[in-house]
C-alpha cells in the first residue's frame, strides 16, 4: 500500500519511521510519502493561510497550495482522499478492512482553523475524525489511523497477533504477562504456565468478557461470541445441578 500525507508540517510524522511500520518501509510492504503543503504556495514567502470571508478567529489554509499539492502527488485521483477533520465521521477498528483494501490512501492535514471549504467540495472523497474532540491540527489523528491501518497490511504484523488483540471479536483483551513468574509479590495465573492450551483458552475468553463488561459494556450487547460462552455456561452449571440433585 502507498500512503501520501500532505501537511504543512511534515517533520511531525517521523515516528512512523521507528518500529514497526519503520521496518515495513524498509521492507517494501509499506511505502510513506509525507508533502508539505508549503512547498506547492505560490506566494514568494510560501504562505499558505488568510483570514476567513466574514470574520471570525484565526486562521484558513488557502485552496491554492493544497489544490496544487493534491493534484501533483494524485493526479489521476487513485487515492482515496481523506480529510482529518472533528466533522468526519468516527474512526473505529471496524473501519480498517474497509481502508485496507485501497491500493493507495492520501491524508490531507488541516491546521488553524481548517481548510478552504472549495477543497473539500473538489478534491476530498471523505472526512473524517478520531473522536469527539478538537486537537491544532490533523497531524497526530493521521498519525493514528495510518498505525492501525498499516499493522493490517499482509506481512507487517503476524496474522496471530491481530486475532488475539482488543476489538478482534469486538471484546477488550485479556491481560498478558511474562517473565519473571512472581514480581513485587504478585503472581502469573497458575492456568498460565499449566501448559494445558484448553484451559489456556478458556481463561482467556473469560477474561475478555469480564473486562469489556467492565470497562467497555456496550460492547457485550447483541455480541454472539459472548451468547454463546454464556450459553454454554448455563448449560454446564445445569448438568452439575442436575448431578447434584442425583447424588
Amino acid at each position: 500500500m502507498r500512503i501520501d500525507v500532505l501537511t504543512l508540517f511534515p517533520e511531525m510524522f517521523s515516528p512512523l519511521n521507528e518500529s514497526i511500520l519503520g521496518r515495513a518501509v524498509e521492507s517494501g510492504k509499506l511505502e510513506i510519502f509525507v508533502h508539505d503543503i508549503r512547498d506547492y504556495s505560490l506566494n514568494k514567502h510560501k504562505k499558505t493561510d488568510d483570514y476567513p470571508f466574514g470574520g471570525g478567529a484565526g486562521m484558513v489554509l488557502t485552496p491554492q497550495p493544497i489544490a496544487d499539492c493534491i493534484t501533483a502527488v494524485d493526479p489521476e485521483h487513485k487515492a482515496r482522499r481523506i480529510y482529518m477533520s472533528p466533522k468526519g465521521r468516527i474512526f473505529n477498528q471496524k473501519f480498517v478492512p474497509e481502508y485496507v483494501s485501497y491500493d493507495r490512501l492520501l491524508f490531507l492535514c488541516g491546521h488553524y482553523e481548517g481548510i478552504d471549504q472549495r477543497i473539500l467540495d473538489l478534491f476530498i472523497d471523505e472526512e473524517l475524525s478520531i473522536g469527539d474532540f478538537v486537537l491544532t491540527g490533523g497531524e497526530i489523528p493521521a498519525m493514528a489511523v495510518i498505525d492501525c491501518v498499516s499493522r493490517y497490511i499482509d506481512g507487517v504484523i503476524s496474522s496471530d497477533s491481530l486475532c488475539q488483540e482488543s476489538f478482534s471479536d469486538n471484546l477488550l483483551e485479556y491481560p498478558q504477562y511474562t517473565r519473571p513468574q512472581e514480581f513485587m509479590g504478585l503472581k502469573v495465573p497458575d492456568v498460565l504456565v499449566s501448559g494445558n492450551h484448553a484451559e489456556v483458552d478458556k481463561w482467556r475468553l473469560e477474561k475478555s468478557i469480564e473486562i469489556t463488561r467492565e470497562k467497555r459494556p456496550d460492547l457485550i450487547e447483541n455480541n454472539p461470541i459472548v451468547a454463546e460462552y454464556e450459553e454454554k455456561k448455563r448449560k454446564k452449571e445445569a448438568r452439575k445441578r442436575r448431578r447434584a440433585k442425583k447424588e
